[in-house]
Parts: C-alpha cells; sequence; structure tokens
C-alpha cells in the first residue's frame, strides 16, 4: 500500500482556506479517500450515521479530481487502488499550515527564486517506545532557511471490507432530491437559523416545485419561521399557482404538499447548523444543501470540485 504525491499551489490553497476549516467545524474526524481518479474528504459516512434518536449527525462529502490537488500522483493497493483511512481535521489542517509557513520564507539574498513543492505520503514510524509501526501521513517541504517534516498520525488504512462499505455509502450519498432550490445568499440563512435554534431544537424544512423554502419551527409555546420566494430551482419544477399568493406561507406549503408539488421533512437544529458552517468553502452557489463552484474568471461549473451535506430526517413527512 503506497501513497505519494506533490501538492499543487492551488490544490493546498483550497484545502487550507476553504475546505479544511469548512469539515473542521462540521466533526473533528473525517476519512480520507483516495482513488486512482479523486481524492475525498468524508464526513461521518460509516459507523454512528444511523445512530441515536438524532439519526447520528450530518454527512459532508468534499470531492476533488486528483490532478486539481496533486502532481506526481502514486498510489497503488490491494483494494483497487484505493486507500481509506481516519484522520483528525485540526491536526491535518495544523500540519498543512505549518509546511506553507515554512514553504512561504522568501529566499536570502542570491538565492534561486521557487521553494521546493510540499509532498505528502503515507509512512509507517516506530514511535519512541513503542515496539509496533503507526501509520502516519507525512507532509515535507524545504523554505528558503529551513526544512520542515510533519507527521499526522492517522488509523490504520481501512480493510477491503470497509473500503467496500465506504463506497457504498458514498454512493448512497450522491442520491439527490427531486427538486433543488438554490440558497440566495449563505451566510444570511445561517444567521436565520441561529436565531431560530432558540426557538426549538426541530425545524421542519419545506422546498417547493416553484422556489420556495419554508423553515419552521413549532412547539407548544411557540410557532416561528421565515419563507424565501422565488428562488433558483434544479430539477422537477412547476409554475406557482396564481390564488395562492394571499394565502399565508403555511397555508400555502400545506397546499403544494397536498399537491406533490412539495417535500417537507423535519431535521434536528443541530444538525443544520453544522452542515451551514460549510460556507467556509467559500462555494459560488449553494443548492439546499448541495455547493456548486465555478471555474475562476468564468460561470462555468468546476466539475472538478463537489461538495455537499446530507442532513438525517427524523420525520419523513411528504418525502
Amino acid at each position: 500500500m503506497k501513497f505519494k504525491a506533490f501538492f499543487t499551489d492551488d490544490g493546498i490553497s483550497l484545502l487550507d482556506k476553504r475546505f479544511l476549516p469548512a469539515m473542521d467545524k462540521v466533526g473533528r474526524v473525517c476519512h480520507v479517500f483516495l482513488t486512482p481518479t479523486h481524492a475525498m474528504l468524508l464526513h461521518n459516512l460509516l459507523g454512528a450515521t444511523a445512530a441515536g434518536p438524532d439519526g447520528g449527525g450530518p454527512q459532508c462529502v468534499a470531492q476533488f479530481a486528483k490532478d486539481l490537488l496533486f502532481r506526481e500522483y502514486n498510489l497503488s493497493s490491494r483494494n483497487g487502488n484505493q486507500i481509506a483511512f481516519s484522520v483528525e481535521v485540526a491536526l491535518l489542517h495544523r500540519a498543512l499550515r505549518s509546511v506553507l509557513a515554512v514553504h512561504a520564507q522568501p529566499p536570502a539574498s542570491g538565492d534561486a527564486a521557487g521553494a521546493p513543492a510540499i509532498q505528502v505520503r503515507l509512512v509507517n514510524k516506530l514511535p519512541a517506545g513503542s515496539r509496533s509501526a503507526t501509520p502516519f501521513l507525512t507532509f515535507e517541504t524545504k523554505g528558503a532557511r529551513a526544512a520542515v517534516v510533519q507527521d499526522v498520525p492517522i488509523s490504520r488504512p481501512l480493510s477491503r471490507s470497509d473500503v467496500e462499505r465506504l463506497q457504498a455509502a458514498l454512493d448512497a450519498a450522491k442520491d439527490l432530491p427531486q427538486t433543488l432550490v438554490q440558497v440566495p445568499d449563505l451566510p444570511q440563512l445561517q444567521s436565520l437559523v441561529d436565531r431560530l435554534k432558540n426557538a426549538g431544537d426541530l425545524l421542519t424544512v419545506a422546498v417547493t416545485q416553484y422556489g420556495d423554502l419554508h423553515l419552521q419551527v413549532s412547539t407548544s409555546l411557540v410557532n416561528v419561521g421565515s419563507e424565501f420566494r422565488k428562488l433558483r430551482v434544479i430539477g422537477d419544477r412547476a409554475n406557482a399557482p396564481v390564488g395562492d399568493q394571499n394565502l399565508t406561507a403555511t397555508t400555502r406549503m400545506d397546499m403544494a404538499v397536498e399537491r406533490g408539488e412539495a417535500l417537507s421533512v423535519q431535521v434536528n437544529m443541530k444538525h443544520l447548523v453544522k452542515s451551514l458552517h460549510c460556507h467556509l468553502a467559500k462555494p459560488d452557489y449553494t443548492f439546499y444543501v448541495v455547493f456548486q463552484y465555478f471555474i475562476p474568471g468564468t460561470r462555468l461549473a468546476d466539475k472538478s470540485i463537489s461538495f455537499y451535506c446530507r442532513l438525517p430526517v427524523l420525520d419523513p413527512g411528504s418525502s
């Protein structure tokens, strides 16, 4: 089992500035899944995903084409050239920032410009006082005045059966609702949810085929919510009934559900708050809750990056 590669400048910047901060807010530990074509950061796809009364928390998938993150990408294993392991996101980010600091050192007067690329590889090392080797993800680079090697402890690579389970969970996580609506302003939505979370622990989320997003908290003491209307729709869509314009938001949504033109589910408020921290990854567009990126300088979707979150549904409602 071998993995060795060099980061591209764009790739390491994406991880440092956007995706690792976002993943760290969602959960302490993630899986790194390396395949011949892609590198992925996966949160909560195995283990406790379906455990407990709250469903185990949100799932997050950040997938990158290997050429976006790496060059000289060498990967081999007996599991179909796939390697997966778990790692603490904060430790991974700390090591990355440490090697970036050395890598960015300006050259001394008279030295050639340009620091060596940052290398990452899987290694087994014998820690002091231990009799058995431990796997690490090792980062190495040289700066103008120093060199650095950062070892990040990881789990033992997943077995073939666990890699197959991870791939099956990943395939299942790709199933999307038939209708998605574009959130106009993700930080604005996060601010709204931060206010709603003080009213209750459960949130009803409803989406119509004509672009309405409805968020509501209902308890024995309070009934409060908010509505976004006429949002951009992807997937199944319909024309909004003219006669519904003067009705309340709740009545309109109930009628849309009855007509089969809306989906309504109940989710844990804490899970939604966690998933909305993914705005730190700075998506160009957000479709509830799928994130879309553009090729820099264009309005064309960048298919080398995909990022999405799934929340466990506590009450399937009309879904």
